[in-house]
This record gives structure tokens, C-alpha cells and sequence, in this order.
């Protein structure tokens, strides 16, 4: 197996952050694995620390996570909750609520099928 540099994969994953309500909004497109865990994670664990910080992640431009990204969310779920703020996730692709079924992400992670409706729960 060889491993491609990330430099060769400038691409592969892009985060970016809104705020909609007081709510953070990230929305990840790309590839989540290990390659990419810690840029996901500080995406995700950001935050000016003035209010309880309530993230929603949108999902909908993720073709591919393996057990990294399962580990970044259970990590980031753990910090915003003992911030006393939530972490949900958005629009996942079948392909990757698939996943975070099999491993009861989905159980412990509120899933929705937007940003809009993952907003307003």
C-alpha cells in the first residue's frame, strides 16, 4: 500500500463555519479518515468559548468516513456536553449514516436530515 501525501490531496476535505441563531454550523465536504481527523477535530471543538457551544455538522458533502471520523464526533459530543452545549449531525449521505448506525452513533448523536431540521430540534 502506499501512502499519498496530503500535500498530493489539497481537496480532499473542506470545513466551514457559520453561525445561524447562535448556533455553529459546520459543514465538512470531502473524505473523513485519518489523514484528516485532527483538521475535523479543531473544526469541531473551536469556539470563542462566551456561550455554551451548540454545533450542528453538516454531513451532506462527506462521500467517505471510516472509524477516525466515529472517533472524532464521540470526542467532540463528550467536550461540547461537558460545556454544557450539544453536537448534531446533518444530512449525512446514506453511505455514511450507514456507518453511524452500525456503530449507534445515531443513538447517542441526534442524526436529522438537514441543517434546518437539526436547528430547530
Amino acid at each position: 500500500m502506499t501512502d499519498i501525501p496530503k500535500a498530493d490531496r489539497p481537496d480532499r476535505l473542506s470545513i466551514t463555519h457559520t453561525q445561524v441563531d447562535g448556533i455553529r454550523v459546520v459543514a465538512v465536504r470531502g473524505e473523513i479518515d485519518h489523514d484528516v481527523k485532527d483538521v475535523l477535530s479543531e473544526a469541531l471543538l473551536a469556539g470563542d468559548g462566551t456561550a455554551p457551544p451548540r454545533t450542528v455538522v453538516d454531513l451532506s458533502g462527506v462521500t467517505f468516513m471510516d472509524s477516525s471520523g466515529i472517533n472524532v464526533f464521540v470526542a467532540a459530543h463528550r467536550a461540547l456536553g461537558d460545556a454544557r452545549g450539544w453536537l448534531r449531525i446533518a444530512g449525512a449521505r446514506q453511505s455514511v449514516l450507514r456507518i453511524l448506525q452500525l456503530v449507534g452513533l445515531d443513538d447517542v448523536i441526534a442524526c436529522h436530515p438537514t441543517v434546518e431540521q437539526a436547528l430547530t430540534a
